[in-house]
């Protein structure tokens, strides 16, 4: 039926064109009232899917059986759960099960489909349905760019009988964030000095975190991984052209194991070009999957059609990158809690996920005229991922020691409170450091992020087949770190034992063993007279710029080789 009115539409749209010319003022007036009737009536038979998150069981029990196999104390370090055993821990209950049933096909809602864990449900239906299930709902068309996406600018709400057993109903009204400059291009008075700088190799990268040329993967079940959103895509030949003009000197791959996704047509991106070329030339000769949501999902945020597409596959990639992030007040606590519970489960199954902790220092959001306060990130906020910051080197025209990056993301979360792993890393640094901003900036009891650091600027990138210079961003730093633990990975994978997995309460108990200290630089954050555009600083030891800093591949393997 929707696509019968589709050709109506374009009929009526046509015959606009074809008689406008023509036709009185009149008559045009009376036929595009008639024409814009016509588009409003088949509007509701539009068709939107909605993604239902389901109440999960045990969450409490995940969480404490997450924090043992993570913990490098624990007699059950690395005894990670496969799928399945995941599932049979967060299935939703019967009772849940059969409400959401009954609810969706008294609304006939019948297409639908979940995934092994169950506790998703994605269901196609027309809009008219989906503001019948969700009152207050009032769906319209909106266009940005060349795009257009159904949303609705009201809350939703649900019967209280269904309330109870659901954490949130994804593709409803919020709006994909608009694409920023993730990597981007030195601006100002660092540009003509960065100028004569040869750049960020992979050359480079390998030769400051003392990776040697026998330093590639080996081992057959190694894997790693990066996700793409936001019409983001890597082309095949852009890899290949950068490997072949900066990978030489150790065993690679030049080309991508996998594509999970759609890759789109059209230029390739520079974010997806970066993530790609870093994490395998890092991670060097190590089977690579890309991760690519075709296009804008109408969904509630790019992380949940990612995180319910893993809730689905059994085998994936030990170690995932991740260069998205969106700024925690912009999200819902009950979204933000799901998708927490998402990176529980993955934690759970021995895998590693890293996300940038974005590029904007501090941030800062206006309360009001008079009154600032810093802008955490999310999931960089996350307890339950590990964060990469940014640092770059102290003299720009050699391999020297490394400082902090002035847009290095970092600080304090206003949603999650400080997991016990960082606990005494996190007050040492409140004690110590002095002066600190004032505390109505921020969240003293918050998560702190991130939890370790690379070099984030000036990178070399090859995309649209045109080597580009000056690329800078945590995006870089986050794949090359995801790179060097992939590596780690196939060293232990080689004498059988586990994957890293979650690895920040293993991280926080070496206290810096296996890193190099980033003591100097402070980020950026508010411009006003309180705090004069400056965040949080470097020291020694951990801080919430560059955490415990930036990896010494050789000390770092021998450190989390048992």
């Amino acid at each position: 039926l929707p696509y019968f009115y589709l050709l109506v539409w374009v009929f009526f749209l046509f015959l606009s064109l074809s008689l406008s010319l023509s036709l009185s003022l009149s008559f045009q007036y009376i036929y595009f009232i008639l024409y814009h009737k016509f588009i409003m009536w088949v509007g509701p038979l539009e068709e939107v899917e909605l993604t239902f998150a389901l109440k999960q069981q045990n969450v409490n029990q995940m969480e404490e059986l997450l924090k043992l196999v993570s913990d490098p104390d624990s007699h059950q370090y690395g005894k990670h759960l496969s799928l399945e055993e995941v599932a049979a821990l967060v299935r939703p209950s019967q009772l849940t099960e059969k409400v959401m049933q009954n609810w969706l096909q008294s609304h006939g809602v019948k297409n639908c489909h979940t995934v092994v864990t169950q506790d998703f449900l994605q269901c196609v239906m027309t809009v008219q349905v989906a503001e019948t299930l969700l009152p207050g709902t009032k769906f319209h068309r909106y266009r940005r760019d060349s795009h257009t996406l159904l949303r609705s600018t009201s809350l939703y709400s649900v019967h209280e009988d269904v309330h109870q057993h659901l954490d949130f109903v994804g593709g409803v009204h919020r709006f994909p964030p608009k694409g920023k400059d993730i990597s981007k291009g030195w601006e100002g008075a660092r540009q003509s000095a960065l100028g004569y700088h040869l750049g960020v190799t992979p050359s480079v990268i390998r030769s400051r975190y003392n990776l040697t040329a026998k330093d590639v993967g080996t081992a057959t079940n190694n894997s790693q991984a990066v996700a793409q959103f936001l019409e983001q895509y890597y082309h095949p030949a852009d890899l290949a052209e950068f490997m072949s003009l900066f990978a030489g000197g150790f065993t690679h791959m030049s080309a991508v194991e996998r594509v999970v996704g759609t890759q789109g047509g059209g230029k390739a991106g520079i974010e997806a070009s970066l993530d790609v070329e870093y994490i395998m030339s890092s991670g060097a000769n190590i089977s690579t999957w890309v991760f690519t949501n075709p296009g804008r999902h109408e969904s509630q945020e790019p992380f949940l059609q990612w995180m319910v597409l893993l809730s689905n596959m059994s085998a994936v990639p030990w170690v995932h990158t991740i260069s998205y992030g969106d700024d925690e007040d912009s999200l819902s606590d009950a979204y933000m809690n799901r998708i927490n519970t998402e990176f529980m489960k993955a934690g759970l199954r021995g895998i590693s996920m890293l996300f940038a902790s974005g590029d904007s220092g501090a941030g800062c959001r206006h309360l009001t005229k008079e009154r600032n306060t810093f802008r955490p990130s999310f999931p960089a906020s996350s307890p339950y991922v590990t964060t990469v910051g940014g640092t770059s080197f102290k003299n720009p025209f050699k391999l020297t020691y490394e400082v902090t990056d002035y847009i290095s993301g970092g600080g304090f979360s206003n949603v999650f409170a400080r997991p016990g792993y960082q606990v005494a890393a996190v007050e040492a640094y409140l004690k110590s450091v002095q002066p600190l901003p004032p505390q109505t900036y921020f969240n003293i009891t918050g998560r702190a992020y991130p939890d370790l650091a690379a070099l984030s600027d000036n990178y070399w990138v090859v995309t649209n087949r045109v080597p580009i210079p000056w690329v800078s961003g945590t995006s870089a730093s986050t794949p090359v770190v995801g790179g060097i633990l992939s590596l780690i990975n196939d060293q232990r994978f080689l004498k059988g034992l586990p994957s890293l997995g979650f690895i920040n309460p293993r991280l926080y108990k070496l206290q810096g063993k296996g890193l190099y200290d980033v003591t100097e630089g402070c980020h950026l954050s508010c411009l006003d007279d309180k705090v004069e555009g400056k965040g949080f600083c470097a020291s020694p030891s951990w801080d919430p710029v560059t955490g415990w800093g930036t990896p010494n591949y050789p000390a770092l393997l021998k450190a989390l080789m048992d």
